[in-house]
């Protein structure tokens, strides 16, 4: 892989010393392509941060969940998952629109404590163009998330695929809860909980 790393990385392994290091991250961890232990990991998880920006680089971090395999791998190169009906605001979506360019986190908190970024170039397909996508039936035998059914889905083309270390990762414990997939009932969406519309 050519260019590793930004401008910005290389300034900084420069001022600190930590060129060598870097290197030797770059030359065994970082693919440019997901790996069979890679498309197992994500297979086994049910949520995912995302990072997106907009034209102008304003970021913004998202957060989507779902049942095991939510997020699809369809080869090596490529990962799909739902969007579901949501706020309304579409903050992620709308950067995708204006900026290709998604960073994905992938942390499994339960049984290995140990993550996996992904980083790579996203669109937006519409699930009636999903649905209508024979080369897609793998995808479209499966798409109800508790009998709710996709609004679109998100295509990520992946550039690059490296290890988020363990180290301070926290075990946690899985409770049940009820998952209220699509709803728009306040009292499931956590209405106004951090009082946005009373404090000043």
């Amino acid at each position: 892989m050519a260019n590793l790393g930004s401008e910005g990385e290389r300034i900084l392994q420069k001022k600190v010393g930590s060129e060598n290091k870097a290197s030797a991250f770059y030359d065994k961890q970082l693919l440019d392509y997901l790996n069979p232990y890679m498309r197992e990991f994500i297979l086994k998880q049910e949520m995912v941060f995302i990072a997106t920006a907009d034209s102008k680089g304003e970021c913004d971090c998202s957060f989507r969940a779902g049942k095991q395999g939510f997020v699809r791998v369809l080869n090596k190169k490529t990962l799909l998952y739902p969007e579901y009906r949501g706020n309304g605001v579409m903050a992620s979506m709308g950067n995708i629109l204006e900026n290709p360019h998604i960073g994905m986190t992938f942390i499994d908190f339960f049984e290995h404590t140990i993550g996996l970024h992904v980083n790579g170039k996203a669109k937006i397909i519409e699930n009636d163009e999903l649905l209508a996508d024979k080369t897609q039936t793998s995808v479209t035998n499966n798409t109800l998330e508790e009998g709710v059914v996709p609004e679109r889905w998100i295509f990520i083309t992946v550039e690059e695929a490296y290890i988020h270390c363990s180290k301070h990762i926290p075990r946690l414990k899985k409770l049940d809860k009820k998952i209220h997939w699509g709803t728009d009932k306040e009292t499931h969406k956590g209405g106004d909980f951090f009082k946005a519309e009373t404090c000043d």
